[in-house]
Formats: C-alpha cells, structure tokens, sequence
C-alpha cells in the first residue's frame, strides 16, 4: 500500500502537467493532488474536467513566482512532494520576451525551492523536489548518430533553453548546498491530446482542417525525438516513486523524425481520418524563413531510465499520431475555445470575482 502523500504538481493545467495530474488523481486515491497553475493562455481547466471532482484533487490558482502564496501552499495543504512543470515553453515566444521566460523558468524555479526548503525546514525524510527539464538545455547534435545522455555538457541556444538551463542548475544546487532531496529528468518532445495549439502537430492538424498553410522552418531537415505524452506521465510516476535521489534522467521515445517527415505523417493521417484522397492537404506546405537559434537535432538516449528503473515507451508513433489527431478532431469544440480565447476570458472572470 501506498503510503499518503500531499503531492504538489505545479503547471497541472497545462498540456503534460494536466496527464501528470490525472494520472495521480487516478492511480493514487489515497494521495491528496493539489494543482498550482497561474491559468496563463497555456494553461487550461477544461484540460481536467474529468476529475475536477475527485475528493483528492484541490486546484490552487498562484503564480509560482509568488513566494509568499506558495509558501503558504505549503502551509496549508502539508506538501510532502513536488512535481515541478510550470514554466513558458514555447522557443518563439523566447526569443520576442526572454524576460518572461528568465523570470518564470529562473525565479519561479527558485521561489518554488526556497517554499519547499522553508517549509522542509531541513527535515528531508520522505520529501522530494522533482523537476522537469527538456532536451534543449544541451544544446543541438549532427547527424552522426550521437545521442544526448544524462551525462552531456549543457550547451542552451534559445532564451528558452537558458532559462531551463538555470533552473536546472538552481535544482542541483538545493540538493548540493542543502541537502534537499531532488531529481531532474530531461525529456523530448512531447505530442498528444491537450496540447496548445501553437506547438507544431495541434497547430498543423487545426491549419489542416480549415486547408491553411502549413508553415515549415528552413527546410525542414531539422531533426527532433517524439514521446506520446502519455507515457511521459507513466515515466513520471515512476520516477518519482523509484528514482534515486539527485540524479538526472533522460526521457525520450527512441523515434526521430525530420520535420518534413512528420508534417507529411500527419497530413497523411488528417486527410485518411477527414475522408479527404490522400495527398489532398500537401499543397499547403509552405516554407518560410529559419528561426534564429534552431537547433539541427535532438535525440535523447533514455538507456539509464530502460535500465534501471524498466520504463520504455507503449505507443509506436504511427499509433501515437493517429491516436492524437482522432483527439483533435473529435473535440472541435476544445480546439475551437483554445484559438478563439474564449477559455481565457472565462477563467478571468470566474477567478477575478473571487
């Protein structure tokens, strides 16, 4: 049995913080799950409505870099146990703000374990401060077969992956100055239901079905590793309960595709699940040009995770994306509230009359 835990997973909301937190809520009905999310355009209730109502999930609207409200977090529902995803993920919107990004990924990080250190007060027995990194904070590969491992010189090329970058740092640090238990897992690119649609499969399956164009970077020869978001919660889940104490983890889904290649999966299976003849939507491929500071490849090397802990991923990525777009295509209406920001002005008003 299960021993009782009062989990604090921040960016729950969002689009793998909100699989995390149902995983939690429903494997675990003896843990109390409080969900910390700012609800910023990513992040978005309706992403939980299935569970709202479970007697062990609580939401908390905080910002992260609110010290005084999460330490009060703590406080009130006794936090034995950080899962910490609340952070600006989007490359683009890093290089138009870094200042955004600086302070969310950097001070929210810091504010987040300077609550748990105060709140610990060095009593590390049974606590843990898990956070959740990305592949980008080491930087790009050649195409040479190299992998990233846990052991991989951080090299960050985006405002972005700086910013994880430090803040994986400032986890490392808490453990080495203060003893705080922590882990740090690194993972690649996620795809699945739920996701904002300004990242590239939601974005390129909603342009699809209005027949807009699908913008590709350069020439679409950048290469980047694909995990079903899914079984980056699974990987979570074991991580927090068996992982070892201040070590690092990579999580990857073994499964690189070049940009090109996967927008023409997608438009394969869009189209097949539309009824539209196949090759009907390639025309909107359209080439623009390459963003400042893209990284040619990622590919993550998750060997350690398969090996010491037996997590591997479930889905073969054909599955995965069919899987995905049958998700967007049957909730219209979620993606239609998501680009229209009507989810926005509904959750501002509810929480501006509190």
């Amino acid at each position: 049995m299960q021993k009782k835990r009062h989990l604090l997973i921040t960016g729950g909301a969002g689009f793998i913080g909100s699989h995390v937190v149902r995983l939690f809520v429903n494997k675990y009905p003896d843990y109390e799950i409080i969900n910390l999310d700012k609800l910023t355009y990513a992040g978005n209730l309706a992403n939980l409505k299935d569970i709202e109502s479970r007697p062990n999930y609580r939401f908390e609207k905080c910002d992260i870099c609110d010290f005084d409200a999460v330490c009060n977090i703590f406080r009130k529902y006794d936090i034995d146990g950080v899962i910490h995803l609340a952070a600006e993920s989007h490359v683009d919107r890093s290089i138009k703000d870094p200042f955004t990004f600086a302070k969310t990924n950097v001070l929210g990080t810091l504010s987040m374990l300077q609550a748990a250190k105060t709140y610990w007060n060095n009593d590390w027995e049974g606590k843990l401060f898990y956070h959740i990194s990305t592949d980008e904070v080491y930087g790009a590969l050649e195409f040479d077969g190299s992998m990233f491992t846990e052991q991989t010189k951080y090299n960050p090329h985006s405002p972005y992956s700086a910013s994880k970058a430090s803040s994986d740092h400032f986890v490392r640090a808490f453990h080495d100055t203060y003893g705080m238990p922590t882990i740090v897992t690194n993972c690649s690119n996620n795809y699945g239901p739920y996701q904002f649609p300004e990242k590239l499969i939601p974005l390129f399956i909603n342009n699809i079905r209005h027949h807009k164009p699908l913008p590709v970077y350069g020439k679409g020869e950048n290469v980047r590793d694909w995990l079903f978001v899914e079984d980056h919660a699974k990987a979570i889940d074991t991580i927090f309960h068996n992982g070892k104490i201040a070590e690092t983890y990579n999580i990857g889904g073994f499964n690189e595709w070049k940009n090109i290649d996967l927008i023409k999966v997608i438009i394969k299976t869009v189209d097949k699940l539309l009824g539209n003849p196949e090759g009907t939507s390639l025309d909107l491929i359209t080439y623009v040009t390459d963003r400042s500071g893209h990284d040619l490849r990622y590919a993550i090397d998750a060997t350690k995770l398969k090996n010491e802990l037996g997590w591997e991923p479930s889905l073969q990525f054909e599955e995965g994306i069919e899987k995905t777009v049958q998700w967007y295509l049957d909730n219209q209406e979620w993606l239609d509230n998501i680009t229209s920001g009507e989810y926005e002005k509904y959750y501002d008003e509810m929480y501006n009359q509190r």
